[in-house]
Parts: C-alpha cells; structure tokens; sequence
C-alpha cells in the first residue's frame, strides 16, 4: 500500500547531483554539434532539428524517472528515494555519428537526407529497444557478458577514447590539462576549488587557456552569441521518410543498429540493477521501455541519439539526491536547447577542453568490461574488441577504404564491415571455449555463418551469400568445435569410468 509521506521535489543534495549529470550531457550534446558541424552539415540541421529532437528525449526521459521516483517513494514509505540518471548513451552516440550518419552521408552526398536516414535508424533503435523490453533478461542471461561488453570496449577505445586523444592532443597546453584535472579529480578523489565537479572544472580551466594563450579566438564568443536566438521544438515526420532507404540501399545499416540496441538495453538493465543494490529498486523493462519510447519521440522531433539509464544514478544516490535533480535537468536542457545556449556553448567551448570527458569514459568503459568478467574471460573480452579496430580505420579512410586499407590488409574492411557483430560473435566463441562448452561455441559459430551468408557481417551490404569465404569458415569452425564436443564427452566418460573402477577396487579392499 501507498503511504503518506512528504517526498520532496527539491532538496539541496540535487544541486550537485543536477551537476554532475548535466555535464556528462552537455558534453554529449557539444560533441554532437561539433562533430556534425565538422561533417559539413548545416547549423539549421544541427542546432534546429537535431538538438531540440535530442533534448526531447532527454525532456521527457528525465520527467518520466522522476515520477517512477515518486511512485516509488509513496509505494515503499520513503523520502530517501533516488530517480534514475538519464541521458544520451555515449558509446551508443559515437556509433551513431559514424557508424550511421557518417556512411549515410557518405552514399547519399545529401546532409538532409542522411539525416533523415539516421533518425529512422534511431526510431527504428527505440523501437527494437522497447519491444526487447519483454525478452531483455532472456538476452541477458543467453549472451556471454564477455562477448558483449568487449565488443563495446572496441567502440569505446577507438572511437571514444582514442577518437577524443587524438582532440585533445590537437592543443595539449589545453587538452593535456584538462585530462590531468579529470584524472586528479575522478581517479584521485581530490576537491576541486569550490567544489565544482572535476569534469565542469577542466572544461572551464582548459576553455580559459584556449582564450588566454591565443588558441580561440574573442571572435569564438561573439559567433557563439550569435547563435542564441529561438529554436522551437517542433515534430517532424522525416523518420519515416528516411526508413525508405534504411530498407531500400542503406539496409546494411541494420548490421549496426541491432546489436548496439541490444547493448543499450543491457547497459539500462545492469544500471538499473546497479542502482536496486544501492537501496532503490525500479522495474528494468520498464526502464527499457522508457529508454525506446524516449528514442523515438526524439526522433519524431529530428533526435537521432538512443537514450538509456546511466550508472550516474549509483553516484547521485551516494550524494543523498531524490528526484529534483532529474526534474532539473529536464527543464535546463529543453531550455538550452530552444534558446541555442547549446549552439553556444559548441562555439565558445573548444573541442580540446571537452574531449578529455570523453576520453575517460571510454577508458573507464575498457576498464569496466574487464572487471566485470573473471580473469578467465579476459582473453575472450581483447578479441571480441578488436574488430573495431578495423571499423576504426575503414570508417576514417572512408570512401578510400578499400584502395588504401587494403595496401595494410586484406582482411581489415570485411573485418571491420559489421564489426559488432563480429565482436560478439567472436567474444561468444571464446567465453564457450574457455568454459569447455564447445557446442554452445560451436552453435555461436553457425551463427556468425548465418550472419555472414546475410550480410550483416564481413560483407558491405545485405545480401544472400554475402561473404562467401567467412560462411565456409565459420561452417568449418563449427564443425571442429562439434568435434571438440565429442572429445570432451569422451574424456568425460572414461574419467567417470576410471573414477567407478577406482571406486569398486577400493571397495572391494575394504
């Protein structure tokens, strides 16, 4: 039954906790802007669709934890309860912007029409995510953590951690700075002056630097202010627009959308459950459903980022946070976004003393898919990161892959060609050898054949038959493992043989 209690909207413990989280989004939200800006797309994409589409999703997912909060707190008697951390998923925004706008554009040499393309790929995200709320425990529980997560640490050290090194080290007497500030803040516990959260502290010190030693220019300032105005928030159906060529000639796009969804909705249920062993405890497939109908409305308004819960929530409960701090974040980003305080803040702020943010959540990301794993695994965790690697360097080259990649190796494009899945894929095998469970690896591998006689991995579209010489290994790979299976059953008998017989002669003495 509920209770009568006094469960505050705002209590002073969400000040901090509205800092933390709103920095961790703003810098999503910077690095969006200019990463699309530096793409070539045009600021009334950006700044008109894309950020007011994301900051919808931001809006809405925020004020929706905020009220599961409320419920929360009447049903269990308590004014101690904590909403859940929402926002942008980093790791999932980085495949985003290249692994789907960036070969969206790529092909179609049209921004409008890549943009189109990449919120029916969100739409479509939020969409998956919401139905595999039903089955979510199921994928948990079948797929090797080990597998999945280091397919992630692939996306999270090549595109976030070494992708934000090489910005930082653009300016170093900036960025180099900034990093250490983050470094002595997170990893070293210490206070920064005031107070003010390590990761804010470093923006500011390395934005002051850029300005003072001449790298930004006092020009910066004024064309940032000159993108202050209103931008209002309006629907849009360019989504269903662009699921004609989802479906049509980008359906390979879909080789990238399915697994990093699957990620997302892992990654909302560990933080939910995260967040259950700090004392408060929410519904996950509620949870994921909220993150997939978050994606979508920001799509139905030009967002184009899947949303998800953060680990962030452990921390703002650690801080003594309710749901103020979620209700806060909501109204500053939808405010930031219509008025281009956004827009800004991505002129103002170099992307040197940003990157550094970036930086740490990807190595803390790496970090985290070892640690979560026993040390057996580790081996199963570097493998399945390295095909992103290749995606890495093919998506860099982009239309040049092919000519100046293959001079390296041969097998760096079709490697990196659906490079999840293959993470995953290859992550599965392992975790199935290293446990002696050579049929469910055996089993892994006749998917990865499934997967690359369709196209989604080793091949540059869908297509029957895609990768011929993949299937015929994976084929191959299998039928090995089948027998490995059979040498382990055998070796199994005979010991339980041997163990009988010992057993019998010692009786027998007896």
């Amino acid at each position: 039954m509920n209770k009568a209690i006094n469960y505050p909207w705002y209590k002073k413990e969400d000040t901090d906790a509205f800092f933390a989280l709103f920095q961790n989004n703003l810098a999503n939200f910077v690095i969006i802007a200019v990463t699309m800006l530096g793409m070539g797309f045009p600021a009334s994409i950006v700044f008109g669709k894309v950020i007011p589409g994301a900051a919808v999703a931001v809006m809405a997912g925020n004020l929706y934890y905020a009220y599961m909060a409320n419920r929360l707190a009447k049903k269990e008697g308590r004014t101690d309860v904590t909403a859940l951390a929402y926002g942008i998923s980093t790791p999932v925004m980085f495949v985003f912007l290249f692994g789907v706008l960036a070969p969206a554009y790529a092909l179609t040499s049209n921004h409008e029409l890549a943009w189109k393309i990449a919120i029916a790929a969100a739409f479509l995200s939020g969409l998956i995510e919401a139905l595999v709320s039903v089955s979510g425990n199921w994928v948990r529980d079948h797929l090797p953590r080990a597998a999945m997560l280091g397919a992630l640490a692939g996306v999270a050290l090549t595109f976030i951690a070494g992708e934000m090194l090489f910005n930082t080290f653009s300016i170093p007497v900036v960025g180099l700075v900034s990093l250490i500030i983050i470094i002595v803040g997170v990893v070293g516990k210490m206070a920064m002056p005031f107070k003010i959260p390590a990761s804010l502290f470093a923006v500011l010190i390395g934005t002051i630097l850029a300005f003072a030693l001449g790298y930004q220019s006092p020009g910066k300032i004024s064309e940032g202010l000159a993108h202050v105005g209103f931008y209002p928030i309006l629907p849009t159906l360019a989504a269903f627009d662009g699921m004609t060529y989802l479906f049509g000639s980008l359906v390979g796009l879909l080789a990238i959308i399915l697994p990093i969804t699957i990620y997302n909705a892992i990654e909302t249920m560990n933080n939910v459950d995260a967040m259950a062993a700090a004392g408060d405890s929410y519904d996950v497939r509620e949870s994921q459903a909220v993150d997939g109908v978050g994606t979508m409305l920001g799509a139905l308004f030009g967002g184009l980022f899947p949303t998800t819960v953060y680990i962030a929530a452990v921390g703002s409960k650690a801080m003594g946070a309710g749901r103020g701090y979620s209700i806060l974040n909501a109204i500053v980003f939808g405010i930031a976004a219509m008025t281009g305080v956004i827009a800004a803040l991505s002129a103002i702020i170099p992307l040197a003393a940003v990157a550094p943010i970036l930086v740490f959540v990807g190595i803390s990301m790496v970090a985290t898919a070892f640690h979560s794993n026993e040390t057996k695994y580790f081996p199963a965790v570097a493998l399945a990161m390295l095909p992103y690697f290749a995606n890495y360097i093919m998506t860099r080259f982009n239309n040049s892959a092919g000519e100046v990649v293959g001079n390296i190796s041969a097998g760096i494009v079709p490697l990196g060609q659906g490079a999840m899945f293959t993470g995953i894929i290859l992550g599965a095998i392992t975790v199935g050898i290293i446990d002696k469970q050579y049929g469910k690896a055996s089993l892994f591998s006749l998917i990865g054949a499934f997967l690359s006689f369709t196209g989604f991995m080793h091949a540059p579209k869908l297509a029957i038959n895609a990768a011929p010489d993949f299937v015929a290994g994976y084929i191959l790979v299998s039928v090995f493992l089948v027998y490995c299976a059979y040498q382990q059953a055998s070796s199994t008998v005979k010991e339980s043989s041997l163990h009988a017989a010992h057993s019998q002669v010692a009786s027998t003495r007896n």
